[in-house]
């Protein structure tokens, strides 16, 4: 559940808490925290979470001089690149932790979550992507971190894994309905090896993170190749996602489910990522507004939160807001339109998946470049 949003929240940020949709900020600086700006978010904008990425960390670094004096110090040691990387990133995701921790407890450990994802070029290396897991874990070293693990083929023994570990993971990159009910089995696996080995359930939590306009914008490009003006377009991801909720009710009503939730298990929350339009014919909380139904978190970065808060499609009863549950007819119809119109789901979806792992590692060089020409030169 999200924590209560308090009075001076900007009041359609409020309404969609209070919907039951927990606000993560897809964002991170050493600025932030410094300032007091992701202080003052946490109240003023309903934020009850963080995400972050190798893009993310490769701006907030090139973009101020906080990172100094820590670079400096690690070049006194000689300390290598990559070890760099690893010290610069966790030292923020630790610290926004600490920040997050009240929401944390107000929310038994549902919320307050921060994230961070392991070296994307382990995008297709289980055994290297366990390893870093561990290692991320250790090195944050507070409960309500949050480790990203890419939701690739060779990355489900890795969830099952760190879930089997006590190691809450955000299961990144899903852009599929079959991946993403692979991710769900692979959750509930690790959660039985959890309980058979006498863990908590109830300290463990995951977040399943389905990318949302990158679908748009991809199926959008070869409808319009085959026909353009198509009304198919711009609503493939949507309908991507409400089925990908369908699926998460189906599990809660099995009896699999029931067993592990009576010894304490928390669900896996569907996340709606990637939620910036990439068409400006589209409105600009598009994935906002489409996707709001409670149990699910919506992770934005600043320019969306900002143009929700300003301008969110925001009903007159907040509490019955839902535009997923009741659409799941639209969906299916949806589906089957496109596989008429010649648009490959399974295709589409693979690409995207090859195009993110693609996007995150040359992130990561670049990351990897900027700390290292900073040591050069400390």
């Amino acid at each position: 559940m999200s924590a209560p949003a308090p009075e001076s929240t900007a009041t359609s940020l409020a309404a969609l808490s209070e919907a039951g949709v927990s606000i993560w900020l897809d964002d991170l600086s050493r600025d932030r925290l410094r300032s007091g700006s992701l202080q003052r978010d946490l109240h003023a904008k309903s934020i009850v979470g963080v995400t972050t990425n190798p893009s993310i960390f490769a701006a907030a670094v090139s973009g101020s001089d906080q990172y100094d004096a820590q670079i400096r110090e690690l070049a006194a040691r000689s300390v290598d690149v990559e070890e760099a990387v690893r010290m610069v990133t966790t030292a923020d995701v630790r610290e926004a932790c600490d920040v997050l921790r009240p929401v944390w407890d107000a929310t038994n450990g549902v919320d307050g979550r921060v994230s961070i994802e392991v070296d994307p070029r382990f995008a297709r290396d289980t055994e290297a992507t366990i390893a870093e897991a561990r290692q991320l874990w250790w090195l944050v070293d507070r409960p309500n971190v949050m480790i990203k693990i890419p939701a690739t083929v060779e990355g489900l023994p890795a969830i099952r894994a760190a879930i089997a570990e006590g190691i809450s993971v955000n299961v990144t990159l899903i852009f599929s309905l079959e991946r993403y009910q692979a991710v769900v089995d692979a959750y509930l696996d690790g959660l039985e090896d959890a309980r058979d080995a006498g863990r908590d359930l109830a300290s463990i939590e995951s977040v399943a993170s389905f990318f949302v306009s990158r679908v748009d914008a991809e199926v959008d490009k070869r409808l319009d190749s085959g026909a353009p003006g198509s009304p198919l377009r711009g609503r493939a991801a949507v309908a991507n996602a409400r089925l990908a909720f369908a699926h998460h009710e189906q599990v809660l009503a099995s009896d699999r489910w029931v067993a592990l939730a009576e010894e304490g298990a928390h669900p896996q929350r569907p996340l709606w990522a990637s939620t910036s339009v990439k068409d400006d014919a589209y409105p600009d909380t598009k994935y906002v507004d489409e996707l709001v139904t409670r149990g699910t978190v919506n992770t934005m970065p600043e320019g969306t939160i900002e143009a929700f808060a300003d301008h969110g499609d925001v009903p007159a009863n907040p509490q019955d807001w839902d535009s997923v549950r009741d659409a799941y007819d639209d969906a299916r119809e949806t589906f089957a339109h496109l596989a008429d119109a010649g648009v490959d789901m399974a295709d589409v979806t693979a690409q995207l998946e090859d195009e993110g792992i693609a996007k995150f590692a040359d992130a990561w060089d670049d990351l990897l470049a900027r700390v290292g020409d900073q040591l050069a030169r400390s």
